[in-house]
This record gives C-alpha cells, sequence and structure tokens, in this order.
C-alpha cells in the first residue's frame, strides 16, 4: 500500500525548503524527507559533484527516482530539489499532493544564498542565471502548486506558519 506526504515543498535552490520543511514536520507530529539529502547519501558525494562527474542528465534521472521514492514511501514532508518539477513524470505524480511552493525573488535569493559557486546551475553569472532558471520553471512550480507560499523577509517560522494556514492543515 503506497502513503501520501502530508506536505511537498517545491521551488528554487535556497528558499528554504529543508528549513521549513523540518519545522512543518515537527509542527504536524510528522517526519521530514529531503529528496536531495536521499541522493548524497545513495551516491555519497554531493550533488555538485554529481553535476561536474556525469552532467545534469545523470543527475537528473537520480533525482527523479529518488523524488518517485519519497513521493511513493513517505507520510510526513518532503522537501523536492529546485529542479525536480522540470520532469513531467514528476509533475504527474505531484497531481493531488499538497505542494506548496515557496517562493522568492532574485534580490531575496541573493541576499539568502549569495548565489555562490557551490550551486552547479548558477556558477557564472548567477544572477542572470538564477532569473532565467526562474523563467523556465516558475510556471512548472505553479502549475504542481496547491498553494505559494512567498517568503522574501519572512522568518522560517512564518513561512511554516503561512504554509500551514495555506493548506488549513492543524498543528500537532
Amino acid at each position: 500500500m503506497s502513503v501520501v506526504p502530508a506536505v511537498v515543498l517545491i521551488g528554487p535552490m535556497g528558499v528554504g525548503k529543508s528549513t521549513v520543511g523540518r519545522l512543518l514536520a515537527e509542527h504536524l507530529g510528522v517526519g521530514y524527507r529531503d529528496t536531495d539529502e536521499d541522493i548524497v547519501t545513495a551516491e555519497g558525494r554531493t550533488i555538485a559533484e554529481i553535476f561536474v562527474d556525469e552532467g545534469e542528465p545523470a543527475f537528473r534521472a537520480l533525482e527523479k527516482a529518488a523524488v518517485r521514492a519519497a513521493l511513493a514511501g513517505h507520510d510526513g514532508v518532503v522537501a523536492l530539489g529546485g529542479g525536480a518539477v522540470l520532469d513531467a513524470d514528476t509533475r504527474a505524480l505531484l497531481a493531488g499532493q499538497r505542494v506548496v511552493y515557496l517562493s522568492m525573488e532574485v534580490e531575496e535569493a541573493v541576499k539568502r544564498t549569495g548565489l555562490y559557486v557551490a550551486r552547479p546551475l548558477l556558477a557564472v553569472n548567477p544572477r542572470k542565471q538564477w532569473r532565467e532558471l526562474m523563467e523556465a520553471r516558475r510556471h512548472l512550480y505553479e502549475e504542481v502548486a496547491t498553494a505559494v507560499v512567498p517568503t522574501d523577509g519572512r522568518t522560517p517560522e512564518e513561512v511554516a506558519q503561512a504554509a500551514l494556514d495555506a493548506l488549513e492543515l492543524k498543528q500537532a
């Protein structure tokens, strides 16, 4: 029998999916799972190393499998990597789930991540690349989202509460 996650978090890198996800899990009294962490654990190396060693297509295949496993096997809060929504099969799996898109503007991304080089997709001209990534992904995030929660200028606790309110979920 397959399980259904309580909440799935999506959004760009650096938006706070991991931090907010842990807070949501705590508020709901459920477990937390991060598909990027699943990949790092399974592969024994960082996502940046996978990108460098094998390229983005190889990483996306690992990501697709990790997302499928998490969505089928975890009944708590699941945080997906920023690019997980690029895959049509993944978007189909998100249909009918409680999906929260954590959004932020480029200025907030700069403040939070510094748009530093450890993000493999942002290695050259990070501001421009972040904007281009968001132009390519924003409509996909919105397509699968049950709720959109802006994170700009909010603490992780405020974002977690906004997500609970948006989904009308009761705290444990």
